[in-house]
């Protein structure tokens, strides 16, 4: 159980990894073998799941198989979760089989397909489960490219366009989330979510160009990861703001 929020993390990408090197050609019992590895992989990442939701403590209110490493002497790898990301994760494995099974029909370039959705539910997962706001940034950001590559590729009308739109306007939103990251690493020092949920931010309300901001500082962090959470979602009226394309 010390490695089971990795192992529901990464094994996604294991089958991504499989697929990639050992399923050769395009045709159709290679198009079959590429989504017999992706079915399996995510029924067993859901199996994985369940057993960490059997054993977790819904008593307790702290975070609950940490993982913690120290990557390249500064990048902190720290995994944990609580009672709403267990829930989360449970929705987003569970939810991956029924993908697969419903793009069985699939036959336009499958196994890219296929490796796609896999990364793509590794990066979800590693959203849910981070507990260090430069790894939680990673996850986050990256799950826009194999976004963009589905949308782009195997999507309906004007897909290009689209696929562009989603990853330039959601791109835009997430910077106000990292500028939000950064101030809260430079004020606090550290980029460990346990310490910064414990830590007092400057609360003190002020003036600024004659406007009178509460709670401080936090008001502008708070601010910054709306904007690029409702701006994902997508919630009205951040949903959209470039006009539709006529190809």
């Amino acid at each position: 159980m010390n490695y089971i929020l990795s192992l529901i993390t990464f094994l996604p990408l294991l089958g991504a990894v499989i697929i990639g090197l050992f399923v050769q050609g395009s045709d159709s019992q290679s198009s079959e073998n590429a989504k017999r590895v992706s079915l399996v992989t995510s029924i067993i990442v859901f199996l994985l799941s369940l057993v960490m939701f059997s054993e977790f403590d819904k008593n307790s209110s702290d975070f609950q198989f940490i993982e913690e490493s120290l990557w390249l002497g500064f990048f902190n790898y720290k995994l944990g979760v609580d009672g709403i990301s267990v829930i989360l994760i449970l929705l987003t494995t569970g939810m991956m089989p029924l993908v697969f099974l419903s793009s069985w029909t699939t036959n336009k370039r499958v196994k890219e397909y296929l490796i796609s959705f896999l990364i793509l539910e590794t990066l979800m997962v590693g959203v849910f489960v981070s507990l260090d706001i430069l790894l939680f940034y990673v996850f986050f950001e990256a799950g826009l490219i194999p976004m963009f590559l589905i949308i782009g590729i195997w999507g309906g009308k004007e897909r290009v366009f689209a696929s562009f739109k989603f990853f330039l306007y959601t791109l835009l939103g997430s910077i106000l989330m990292l500028i939000a990251m950064i101030v809260m690493w430079d004020i606090s020092g550290t980029t460990d979510m346990t310490k910064l949920l414990q830590y007092d931010f400057e609360s003190e309300p002020f003036y600024i160009l004659g406007f009178f901001i509460p709670s401080g500082i936090q008001t502008f962090l708070w601010l910054g990861f709306f904007a690029s959470f409702a701006v994902k979602l997508p919630m009205f009226p951040v949903h959209t703001w470039l006009p539709d394309a006529h190809v």
